[in-house]
């Protein structure tokens, strides 16, 4: 362990950081923010997210995984009590459902952003 280390931030390859933004900024109902020049989102416990469009063409995941196509590198498990609600109000917010479901049915949306 190194003492007094701490996350600072999570940066987030994406083709539209302003999109990306407001998706997550409506979805969680939390503050906009610009770090670093970067548009972002602060969490309820002051974690900046960050939206960066690379330089090189980003390439989004598939989901589900997919032989020879790019593959996911991170994702966001979010808890709820009314799975219903949130899986409609994500995709009044630019959410899509994942073709494929895993983990339980009744328990789980796996959405992907459109």
């Amino acid at each position: 362990m190194i003492p007094d280390l701490t996350i600072g931030n999570l940066m987030i390859d994406c083709t539209d950081a302003s999109r990306a933004r407001e998706f997550y900024a409506d979805l969680l109902g939390v503050e906009r923010t610009i770090l670093f020049d970067y548009l972002g989102v602060k969490t309820d416990n002051d974690m900046p997210i960050l939206f960066v469009e690379p330089d090189i063409p980003y390439i989004p995941p598939v989901w589900p995984e997919e032989s020879g196509r790019q593959q996911k590198q991170m994702y966001f498990n979010f808890q709820v009590v009314d799975l219903l609600f949130a899986v409609v109000e994500a995709i009044r917010l630019g959410s899509r459902i994942a073709a494929k479901q895993y983990g339980g049915g009744k328990q789980c949306g796996h959405l992907t952003q459109r």
